[in-house]
């Protein structure tokens, strides 16, 4: 079995593929300070109550956007699995031309929904992410990334309101009943769930005209069943991008 990470800023995305099934994930919190053991401790109870063991786990994969982790779970898969993971960077087959005027400046995550993406529903296509910063990234016909769009994520800007401004509250992020909020809450919940959209669309519609053709959508992370309930503009939601993507660019350097 595989076993493939994702090391968000926010939270760490966990998959087990037998094959080409995908049959665990789960999420933890990204806890920068945290040792390698007591990941290791996480990891093995998730495994455990998914009735796997160690032995199970024969090739480990993973990507990161938090550059001291690797070196924390490289140190974990070592000790406890007796395996050294492919880690996506620099030097490692992606299948991937990357378009931009500094590759390296590219995070590996996008790098690896781009191959996912492209492999599973062809290009152009663009991939929409809502997690802890908002992005898009293009991908062309022929599978190569031409660049994207970074924006704050939605609990960013939730959290910066309730922050910067004295008199307004943390809120829930869910869909509020009506675009006129009649109250604080209500208000706030309006302007970041719509605003979001309209974000999300207008983004959208501005990389489709300079692309001068239609490209699918797909949205992922933590909020893209949220907001692609509230428009057309997103095509397809797949929370799993990142992990089919970490599973393909694994196989290509194994061969």
């Amino acid at each position: 079995m595989l076993l493939a990470i994702d090391i968000g800023n926010t939270d760490i995305t966990l998959g087990v593929f037998e094959g080409e099934e995908l049959r665990a994930t789960w999420h933890v919190a990204t806890g920068i300070h945290r040792m390698a053991d007591e990941y290791a401790a996480l990891l093995l109870n998730l495994l455990h109550h998914q009735n796997l063991k160690i032995a199970d786990i024969k090739e480990i994969t993973l990507c990161s956007v938090v550059p001291p982790l690797i070196s924390t779970f490289e140190e974990l898969f070592q000790r406890y699995f007796h395996l050294s993971p492919l880690v996506v960077g620099a030097g490692v087959k992606t299948g991937v031309r990357i378009r931009m005027d500094n590759p390296r400046e590219v995070g590996a995550d996008r790098i690896v929904n781009a191959a996912a993406a492209h492999h599973l529903y062809g290009g152009p296509v663009i991939i929409t992410d809502l997690g802890t910063a908002t992005t898009f990234d293009t991908v062309s016909k022929e599978g190569d990334y031409l660049g994207g769009v970074i924006a704050p994520g939605i609990d960013t800007a939730a959290e910066a309101l309730f922050m910067r401004a004295a008199m307004l509250p943390r809120v829930e992020l869910t869909r509020p009943e009506h675009i006129i909020g009649t109250n604080t809450t209500s208000a706030m919940q309006s302007g970041l769930i719509f605003g979001y959209v309209g974000l999300v669309e207008g983004i959208v519609a501005r990389i489709q005209r300079e692309l001068k053709e239609k490209a699918k959508v797909v949205a992922t992370g933590g909020y893209a069943e949220l907001i692609a309930k509230e428009t057309d503009a997103i095509d397809i939601v797949n929370p799993d991008i990142t992990l089919i993507g970490l599973r393909l660019i694994y196989l290509m350097n194994k061969a």
